[in-house]
């Protein structure tokens, strides 16, 4: 099967009307917030994403994105692979339609469609992807090059005895 380039944008309703279905994939590299915390920016994101209607009769983007990257270890600093893997359900809304927004299911995200009622793709992917991120990457503990032993920094001497400050309530009292 060959891999076509999902669009960067897309019209939702259309979309969901005529039940497109986008299966292809998201050059890393054009993903510039998250490719910030890679340590390697080459590679694809495989994205497929499926619009429809539902019973209420909003639009809805039912999607999933996956990818693998390299991310430093927050523990030795090492290079590590790591999968991302995320699914996501929106419902294109207009930003300044609360109405709207009160009738919106709880299950479906919200996304906000731009000025010609269109929503960028490459960005809601970006975000999910994003999310899915750990927020301290590290190899397993077996795995890692720095042991238990080597992230003891010292000992932690016992605290100071602080005078209590009730002390001089309780000479008071005693007068």
């Amino acid at each position: 099967m060959q891999k076509v380039k999902i669009p960067v944008t897309l019209d939702p309703v259309k979309a969901a009307q005529k039940r497109s279905i986008f299966d292809g994939i998201v050059p890393l590299q054009t993903l510039t917030r998250l490719t910030e915390s890679l340590v390697e920016k080459q590679g694809e994101v495989a994205v497929r994403i499926e619009c429809g209607t539902d019973e209420q009769g909003l639009a809805v983007l039912n999607g999933e994105a996956d990818c693998q990257v390299t991310v430093s270890c927050e523990r030795c600093g090492e290079p590590m692979k790591l999968a991302l893997d995320s699914k996501f359900v929106y419902t294109p809304v207009k930003g300044d339609d609360d109405p709207a927004l009160a009738l919106v299911p709880e299950r479906y995200d919200v996304i906000e469609r731009d000025e010609h009622g269109e929503i960028n793709l490459r960005q809601l992917v970006e975000d999910e992807l994003i999310l899915a991120l750990p927020l301290f990457p590290m190899h397993d503990a077996a795995d890692c090059k720095i042991s238990a032993d080597a992230m003891s920094f010292g000992d932690i001497g016992p605290e100071p005895e602080k005078p209590n400050p009730f002390a001089i309530l309780q000479e008071l009292k005693k007068k």
